[in-house]
């Protein structure tokens, strides 16, 4: 069965643009395999990662970088998706997914689809990248590939780091299976007392806190860590004699729900809930192609779970460990190093004069695009600024996701010290960064900082930051709304973009905001952002049916974004193609929309980039969707998704700029052309776009933010 097959018997309202066709084109709007399966897009999205490890004109550390990020993304896949779909199916659900497919179903497909890339992502492995690397020095050997010397430094490298943090776990009647973490690498262990010839089963689990990989002294070979261990299992269990041992993973499901409304204090129900996930279900197991019958029926049987939940595998469990490779110092065999550039307006003459943000803000509005211009200089520094002027009263800022050492969390306790209101939406709920969000809330608190975590019921995954200066003249509001996370780490990786601005429809706005966010609110009106979940689905759908109304087949619509998959706003694309409407979707990730399909999306485009960067920011386009039938430009935090639309506090921002929007114009410009990173979705397919001209978006990226500097210098 293909991603577009499905149930025929499903239906959902049409846009609104009018229903006056007929024929196949009508019949087919009105069935459920006009939708791509979600689950199954986003496997398609994770083979495109993995292409990346493939492609031999990458160097080859990025090239088992990939591996690392496909082993790591499907390991959420399954923590969330996987486990969400299984609960279903516990529970008895069976309501069929907007493309027609039962929970049971999509598992099936599921398993199918896992199995094939899993193959794969093995080969790529074991025949392509450790030859490979194994020829520029760098190898991966066997504990039966070692001589004498090597063994002896093993040895002591056991007995003095690994040893002392290992414990055995047997299996009898004294002894309960033990709970297996989530994620953890184990060893099954069968063991024989020689005395009375009983076999007994006992768990070793591999410690998280040690590298995955063992360096040799020689700093170009490894050794994959629980082959060190295995070699000394008599060790581990003195007198005993080791018939055999297997390596085994599982993963439970780490999704994380809360009964909100039942809870007083939401930290706390976080922090109980993670104590609760690490307990969750399991939902897969994966385990050496080489286990007995016996060890696999006996983990099958304590984990709970099926024997379509279990993978084997004939290469290393758990290659995200390659992350560690990556970090080896050999330039030669990485990504040039990229440093970024500061936006000219904000470019200081010399150390002694600084520009002033607040100043280069009131002359205009400035864009920031990351990793091509710098987020220290621009955003980091913004706020930094911020809390050293005298005349600053009040920063208030979202913080979904964030790391150690940002200097962003420094200004704002420097900030609150200095007697400035200082309020930060911390959202606990970050999926997999709520227990360090916890902390960032009780280290700002510590300083002085009123925390608040968001709305009962919605994530708060809008990045906005609101700063309040009093000026000759009055108040005056600054703020820096954009598409990625206040994180200076993944500002270095991630492709996103941010408005700095003194705009006072937008200040005005973003007071709103936050006093919906940190108070009472409802029934708020904003002049200028798109605020989800309140307005922002409906005023998307009303920009579409501007674009058809105001231009019909000269109409055009660019959306650039992550994930594609809210079904009403699909119909509506659906329909403007239907009415003429040219429509190019640039999607990294997740798209549920079928392009290309006569009658119902001829007139759309679909294509992905998948490179050194990760796609992150959502601009949409509309041509003639303007008051005057002129352009519209938005940028902000949300993709296409219900989550985001109903679930999410989402800002999308008006660019109203004409420099600014020639600069969005040349970002999905460059986008569209690109023939070395791109590939296009044709009805059901993901195809890699042939090269002729060699467009590489992230380079040609690179190569513009340099000219900027010279230009400007």
């Amino acid at each position: 069965m293909s991603v577009c097959d499905g149930d025929q018997s499903r239906s959902t309202a049409p846009c609104g643009l009018g229903n006056s066709d007929a024929g196949e084109g009508l019949h087919l709007r009105r069935r459920p395999d006009r939708f791509i399966n979600r689950e199954l897009s986003w496997l398609d999205f994770n083979e495109r990662v993995l292409a990346l490890a493939e492609n031999r004109d990458i160097p080859l550390l990025e090239r088992a970088k990939f591996l690392a990020i496909f082993s790591t993304n499907l390991d959420e896949f399954f923590q969330v998706r996987v486990a969400g779909l299984k609960d279903q199916v516990a529970a008895g659900l069976t309501q069929l997914s907007p493309d027609g497919r039962s929970p049971a179903q999509q598992l099936l497909e599921i398993r199918e689809r896992v199995e094939e890339l899993v193959e794969r992502h093995e080969h790529i492995f074991l025949d392509q990248i450790v030859p490979e690397l194994a020829s520029v020095g760098i190898v991966f050997s066997r504990w039966d590939q070692l001589d004498e010397d090597d063994i002896k430094y093993l040895d002591e490298v056991f007995e003095e780091r690994i040893f002392p943090v290992l414990t055995p776990l047997a299996v009898d009647p004294g002894h309960p299976f033990p709970y297996i973490s989530d994620l953890s690498l184990n060893l099954a262990v069968i063991v024989r007392d020689p005395s009375t010839a009983a076999r007994k089963f006992a768990r070793v689990k591999v410690p998280l806190l040690l590298p995955r990989f063992v360096v040799m002294p020689d700093g170009e070979r490894f050794v994959p860590l629980e082959q060190v261990i295995a070699a000394h299992l008599d060790v581990l269990f003195p007198g005993m004699l080791i018939e055999s041992h297997y390596a085994f993973r599982v993963t439970r499901n780490a999704d994380l729900t809360l009964e909100e409304e039942e809870a007083d204090d939401l930290l706390s129900a976080v922090e109980l809930e993670l104590r609760r996930r690490r307990f969750g279900r399991a939902v897969r197991l994966e385990i050496d192609a080489q286990m007995s019958d016996e060890v696999r029926e006996l983990l099958v049987r304590e984990l709970d779970i099926e024997d379509e939940d279990v993978y084997a595998h004939t290469g290393p469990l758990d290659l995200g460990g390659l992350f560690s490779l990556h970090a080896l110092d050999r330039p030669d065999l990485k990504d040039p190093v990229w440093v970024p550039v500061t936006q000219h307006r904000l470019a200081a003459e010399d150390d002694e004069h600084a520009v002033s943000f607040f100043a280069e803000l009131r002359k205009g509005d400035i864009l920031v695009h990351h990793p091509y211009d710098s987020f220290s200089t621009s955003v980091e520094e913004f706020v930094r600024q911020a809390s050293a002027d005298p005349n600053v009263l009040a920063i208030k800022v979202t913080l979904y996701r964030t790391t150690r050492g940002s200097s962003l969390i420094e200004s704002l306790i420097r900030a609150a010290e200095r007697g400035k209101q200082v309020a930060a939406l911390v959202e606990l709920k970050a999926r997999f960064d709520e227990e360090r969000n916890i902390e960032w809330a009780r280290e700002l608190e510590n300083a002085g900082v009123h925390v608040v975590y968001g709305l009962v019921g919605l994530k708060t995954h809008s990045k906005i930051t609101l700063v309040v200066r009093d000026e000759q003249g009055g108040m005056r509001r600054y703020c820096h709304i954009g598409t990625g996370n206040y994180n200076p780490k993944t500002a270095r990786l991630y492709e996103d973009l941010g408005l700095l601005t003194a705009d006072l429809d937008i200040g005005a706005d973003a007071t709103q905001l936050f006093n919906y966010l940190t108070g009472y609110a409802r029934d708020i009106e904003y002049r200028k952002l798109l605020v989800a979940p309140l307005y922002l689905r409906s005023r998307l759908r009303e920009l579409i049916l501007r674009e058809v109304r105001s231009a019909g087949a000269e109409g055009r619509i660019i959306m650039k974004m992550n994930s594609l998959v809210d079904p009403e706003l699909i119909d509506c694309l659906y329909d403007a193609s239907r009415a003429g409407v040219q429509i190019d979707l640039i999607v990294r990730g997740i798209c549920c929309l079928r392009p290309g399909v006569a009658g119902l999306s001829d007139n759309i485009r679909v294509r992905s980039i998948v490179g050194r960067y990760l796609e992150h920011s959502r601009i949409y386009y509309f041509a003639h969707a303007g008051e005057r039938g002129d352009p519209v430009y938005y940028i902000g935090s949300a993709d296409l998704m219900p989550r985001n639309l109903d679930r999410r506090v989402e800002v999308l921002v008006p660019i109203e700029a004409p420099e600014l929007r020639a600069q969005l114009d040349e970002v999905l410009a460059i986008n569209l052309a690109d023939d070395v990173l791109a590939w296009e979705l044709h009805d059901c397919a993901w195809r890699k776009v042939p090269e002729r001209v060699g467009i590489d978006t992230h380079r040609t990226l690179q190569q513009k933010a340099l000219a900027r500097r010279r230009s400007a210098s």
